[in-house]
């Protein structure tokens, strides 16, 4: 596995070896030894999560306070993404701004997002099929979010407004200068 430094060197782009034969291919998705050691802390993922969308499905952008803050690993199993990770952490050098890396099943790159992040995607295939793990488990009422078309951002989706398809929760969220942001970086990510 090769671990890469994005813009937002808490953000990590995370590139498995894949071995290929005339059969098909095999790659280990996740070694906690080898991420740990890399991460240089440990790191427990509890849930695995799985979502099916069409082109255009823009899921984004979520997160959750602490103490119920999450850290995630995110890949494509088949289709194509544009993966986005905001750093809303008031206290980093990077605070507002985000990363965007493509994540398909071709490539198999995985994007660790940490806590502190908002994160969101939207699929640039007919289909895709995205998975994540993550190391707390889903509170309601810890959920928040970003609007996606937030302007002080100014995030590039890769496919026209029309195109997009948010549910309606997505289409209400704050704006970013009003919503509940992290005070501190209180996970030294």
């Amino acid at each position: 596995m090769k671990f890469s430094k994005t813009d937002i060197p808490d953000v990590i782009l995370c590139e498995p070896t894949v071995i290929k034969d005339e059969r098909g291919y095999f790659f280990e998705s996740f070694n906690k030894n080898i991420f740990e050691k890399h991460l240089g802390k440990s790191i427990h993922f509890c849930q695995d999560n799985e979502a099916k969308s069409t082109k255009g499905v823009l899921r984004g952008l979520h997160y959750q306070l602490p103490p119920f803050a999450q850290s995630k690993l995110v890949r494509v199993i088949s289709g194509k993404v544009l993966d986005i990770a905001v750093d809303i952490r008031r206290d980093s050098p990077t605070f507002g701004q985000y990363v965007a890396v493509e994540l398909s099943g071709e490539n198999k790159h995985q994007l660790f997002v940490p806590a502190g992040f908002a994160h969101g995607y939207v699929v640039l295939s007919d289909e895709a099929i995205f998975s994540y793990k993550v190391d707390n488990y889903y509170h309601k009422e810890s959920e928040r979010g970003i609007i996606y078309n937030d302007s002080e951002l100014q995030i590039d989706w890769k496919l026209p407004f029309k195109e997009l398809n948010i549910s309606e929760k997505d289409k209400i969220q704050p704006k970013f200068n009003k919503a509940d942001l992290f005070e501190t970086n209180i996970f030294g990510e």
